[in-house]
């Protein structure tokens, strides 16, 4: 597939990152040289920081959850034994001190709209914007684990559909105090008047729905953005239609390739549908790449890797609900009571299938259904194949040593995308985030939602903030 200019679509490349020791592949912590431990030393997110800039990254994609994985086992035991997302730290954090050795990598930051208001999150979001001189990117996710909505004092998880009900409307709110509560010429800097911004060019939302109420206005000025890059995770009908809204890059999967190709479908259709261009959303997906100077070294990284997996970590993972280790590997599934409930992220298993051979399936490093191990002209191909016929626009990239996966990658498969126009040779000077994914400037489009409120339009207000008396005057 070619772009309108007949060139190779480009590849959005980003590192799957996260502020925990184990986050995705569970087990390899252990892996000699492995720095996953060091996740608490601000050093070891300057150091990724520079490597991910020096090799051409696109930005960096920090996942996050505020819930252990309690589920499986009825405890948080799994997880806690094996570091898995916990200890956890705050993904935002970080952004500033990467963001400080660095001029051009993006953060792509997971944050829930689920138990935390609106105006606290514009706040933190537009400094960050500030900071990084508009290389941020929000992943919008609504939360999923149970433990979450426990430690924000609800008593179990608000209903799937409800979540993307309340975060239709929290995305409304910070639309209105990102894009309209301020002018772009608010801010003067009158020294011989004592005037910084002009009252009459600032004003409140006054937004009163269903979920939030928010007068406003928004505490910082406007972030070069304004509205960060929109990311969202989704497979579901609802988020689907939530993407097609607003999303301007999805990051979503599959449980094979042919169900992720149809999951790219009906998500650009869904932006359509939205009244937007197929091309105004974009799709990531997580991609694993084992790359060695000849296969059998590749190979030889892959079994040693697979040595180190450890299966129940991707149960805990997974969410399962019932323990397949508690019954004999010969057991059908269909004769088991319990292997009826399903966990988030797995289909819904074969009664034929023997829970040995469900199990098989757990912290096999091959299974992923976007894989590649070999040669980077193996791998190079992979990728290229990946984008022209599943119609993806780029990958999260699993790591499974820190930082030798994406050093790997930087020296190994990205010299040859280039030389065959699928990365980026150079990054564009002082570019925002979203114009190096789109190429048009800093801001929503205006054929996007949230432009709808830019200087006070469809606000009750657009008088600005006036002065009380002068108003009865």
């Amino acid at each position: 597939m070619t772009t309108g200019t007949d060139q190779p679509k480009r590849l959005i490349l980003n590192l799957f990152e996260m502020n925990c020791v184990s986050h995705i592949t569970h087990g390899l912590w252990r892996l000699p040289d492995n720095n996953r431990e060091r996740f608490n030393d601000i050093e070891y997110w300057t150091e990724l920081a520079r490597l991910l800039e020096d090799g051409g990254f696109d930005a960096v994609f920090l996942a996050d959850v505020v819930g252990t994985y309690d589920v499986f086992r009825g405890s948080a035991e799994t997880a806690v034994r094996q570091g898995l997302q916990i200890p956890n730290n705050d993904p935002a954090v970080v952004v500033p001190a990467m963001a400080a050795v660095t001029k051009h990598l993006g953060f792509g930051i997971t944050f829930s709209t689920t138990y935390e208001p609106p105006f606290a999150w514009a706040r933190r979001a537009s400094t960050l914007d500030h900071l990084t001189k508009g290389r941020v990117g929000w992943n919008i996710v609504t939360s999923y684990l149970p433990n979450a909505a426990r430690n924000f004092g609800l008593e179990g998880e608000v209903e799937h559909d409800e979540r993307f009900a309340r975060a239709d409307e929290y995305l409304d709110v910070l639309y209105k105090l990102w894009e309209g509560s301020w002018d772009d010429d608010a801010i003067v800097a009158d020294r011989e008047h004592n005037v910084f911004a002009d009252p009459a060019k600032i004003r409140p939302i006054d937004h009163d729905g269903t979920y939030y109420k928010v007068e406003g206005p928004h505490l910082p000025s406007p972030s070069r953005q304004r509205t960060p890059l929109l990311i969202t995770a989704t497979q579901s009908d609802a988020g689907t239609a939530f993407a097609g809204k607003h999303a301007e890059v999805v990051f979503t999967g599959g449980p094979d390739q042919a169900g992720l190709a149809a999951t790219v479908a009906r998500l650009k259709q869904a932006a359509v549908d939205a009244g937007r261009a197929p091309g105004d959303l974009k799709v990531v997906t997580t991609a694993g790449i084992i790359v060695g100077a000849t296969e059998e070294e590749a190979r030889a990284k892959l079994a040693r890797f697979q040595e180190l997996s450890d299966p129940e970590g991707y149960l805990a993972h997974a969410g399962l609900p019932w323990d397949p280790t508690a019954h004999p590997v010969d057991a059908r599934l269909g004769e088991l009571a319990d292997s009826r409930a399903h966990g988030r992220w797995r289909r819904i298993a074969d009664p034929e299938q023997t829970v040995g051979d469900y199990l098989a399936g757990f912290g096999d490093l091959s299974a992923h259904p976007l894989f590649a191990v070999g040669t980077p002209d193996q791998v190079a191909d992979e990728v290229e194949r990946w984008l022209d016929e599943l119609d993806i626009d780029g990958i999260n990239l699993l790591q499974y040593h820190t930082y030798d996966t994406a050093k790997d990658f930087i020296e190994l498969v990205a010299p040859v995308l280039r030389e065959r126009g699928r990365l980026r040779t150079s990054y564009d000077e002082g570019e925002s985030l979203r114009d190096r994914i789109f190429g048009e400037g800093d801001r929503l489009p205006e054929r996007h939602f949230g432009a709808r409120y830019r200087g006070g339009a469809h606000l009750p207000n657009r008088t600005g903030i006036s002065d009380p008396d002068q108003l009865t005057a």
